[in-house]
């Protein structure tokens, strides 16, 4: 079935997210030793220390309902609906997509079943309607019933017949509980007036912290294989090491403990994880947030990732699509470079197969597009025309920074941003010996070029166009032309060069360009 985007509530996850998002509420961290909850609270039963792994009776019966074709067969029970589609869904990044759809029968059924098993996950049953869905676990246990009685408290009134899903419905009774408890004491501890009220509810709420925190290491540690284990480190966040930093080096420390941390649990072998809300939220946070935004760095990483995901092909997939989807058009400048070594190791060796054609060309033009201006790189040279009719070289520009601008007389950025480039470039940039060369980007355009120039008093600036003959013998020599040599996607488009006409800024603004050059004039000033 074609793909359907659901945006919608997460409802079930809200009490899980507690469990990781209160531990950091006071500046101590609790001590001392755990105790195992699975040996005190509703986990504990006759087959302790969990739940049984053999096929049940429901399971049998429900496999041979299926009938041999049948890799997986969930069946939907609610009195509420007599009629509609009822949808299964399965979470990816951020979006529900649909696996399958049922229509509900007049008593209220609906039957999911396909011949392949379905890869492990959270998945969610949309009832009609696509008001109402509630998540729940699929892994090795693909023969089970949903009840839902009423939709008015969805997470009380529905029970998921499978093994995983009772475990994750006793965690989260549990995480409510404390929870509620952890709320409290927190109100308590901001109402309190003496030091002995609010040491007493600090205690308290480290206490039950303490207790949640027992709780959910317990599962992981007895269930390391499962899908609430999975889940379970996919949301961890690594503890504080310093509570309360006070040199710069605490701060370091911190960070560094932090970013070496971030991973731990959570295996890029494992693809059931990417099927979660919360696993791309984290990789987000890892790349936007974490890691130096360096291109080198971030290269480094990225490929460490990939190489563990191999073993994983959705894994695997899933990663390379969203570094591409990332840094094809990064946010900040030289990030290109991680793009084009994508391009370079993984897409043009043949390593992405499942991308097609269309998507090929895409990622290909605009790798080639971006090779040759990259931050560092030496700037290819322009032989072009200038304003007199004079053949004049980039390269022939003798100067300490030399400004490239590609700009149109028809483009209204362009009306707007010249005039201010001229004036800090009169008023700063000139006498520190810095040089313009400004080139035409629409050869077509020549008569409005010259009167622009001419208007706005230009003449300080090296202005250059290419000839329609020029562009055409470039083209039949199959040579690259000064929009895929600069990447001139828009005007206007600058880039800044050094005295070895190597690249040393892009695709930025005049005010950035200004500080950036500040920058480095104030830094040779220092030396």
């Amino acid at each position: 079935m074609p793909n359907i985007l659901f945006t919608m509530k997460k409802i079930l996850f809200f009490s899980c997210l507690l469990a990781f998002t209160t531990n950091n509420l006071f500046a101590q961290k609790p001590k001392g030793k755990t105790t195992n909850p699975l040996e005190r609270e509703s986990l504990k039963s006759e087959q302790n220390p969990g739940f049984s792994t053999k096929p049940t009776e429901s399971f049998v019966n429900l496999r041979r309902q299926a009938g041999k074709d049948s890799s997986f067969m969930i069946t939907l029970n609610t009195p509420v609906y007599k009629s509609g589609i009822a949808y299964l869904c399965y979470h990816l990044g951020k979006n529900l997509n649909i696996e399958d759809s049922a229509e509900m029968s007049i008593d209220g059924v609906a039957i999911f079943k396909g011949s392949r098993l379905l890869p492990g996950g959270i998945y969610a049953i949309v009832l009609p309607g696509k008001r109402y869905s509630l998540d729940f676990f699929i892994d090795k246990d693909q023969f089970f019933k949903v009840e839902i009685k009423d939709t008015s408290n969805i997470l009380e009134q529905s029970v998921i017949y499978s093994a995983e899903n009772k475990m994750f419905e006793q965690y989260q009774k549990f995480v409510m509980e404390k929870g509620m408890l952890m709320q409290q004491e927190r109100m308590y501890y901001n109402a309190s007036r003496t030091k002995k009220d609010s040491s007493e509810h600090e205690s308290m709420y480290i206490k039950y912290n303490k207790e949640l925190k027992a709780y959910r290491d317990s599962i992981m540690n007895y269930y390391p294989q499962s899908m609430m284990c999975a889940m379970l480190n996919a949301m961890r966040e690594p503890d504080i090491l310093i509570k309360n930093p006070k040199t710069r080096q605490d701060s370091i420390n911190n960070y560094n403990d932090y970013k070496a941390h971030y991973w731990d649990g959570v295996t890029f072998m494992d693809a059931r994880i990417i099927r979660t809300p919360f696993f791309l939220p984290k990789l987000e946070k890892y790349y936007k947030e974490i890691i130096i935004q360096s291109s080198d760095s971030i290269i480094q990483d990225l490929d460490y990732r990939i190489l563990y995901a191999r073993s994983s092909p959705e894994m695997y997939k899933f990663l390379l699509n969203w570094f591409t989807d990332e840094y094809i058009n990064p946010k900040y400048m030289g990030q290109d470079a991680i793009f084009v070594h994508l391009f370079e190791k993984y897409h043009s060796k043949g390593l992405t197969s499942w991308l097609n054609e269309k998507q090929m060309e895409t990622i290909s033009r605009r790798a080639y597009m971006q090779m040759s201006n990259l931050i560092g790189v030496k700037a290819a040279n322009l032989e072009m025309i200038d304003s007199t009719g004079k053949p004049t070289s980039l390269y022939n520009l003798n100067a300490e920074y030399t400004l490239v601008v590609f700009w149109d007389p028809n483009c209204g950025h362009c009306k707007e941003e010249l005039p201010r480039i001229d004036s800090i470039y009169r008023a700063s940039w000139k006498k520190q010996g810095l040089k313009i060369y400004a080139v035409l980007s629409e050869n077509e355009n020549k008569a409005a070029w010259a009167k622009y120039v001419s208007e706005h008093n230009l003449g300080d600036w090296t202005h250059v166009y290419e000839t329609k003959e020029m562009e055409k013998a470039i083209a039949d020599a199959q040579k690259p032309g000064f929009k895929q040599l600069y990447d001139v996607t828009q005007t206007p488009t600058l880039l800044l060069l050094d005295k070895d006409k190597r690249i040393i800024g892009k695709k930025l603004g005049w005010s950035q360009l200004n500080d950036l050059l500040q920058t480095k004039w104030n830094s040779k000033k220092e030396q």
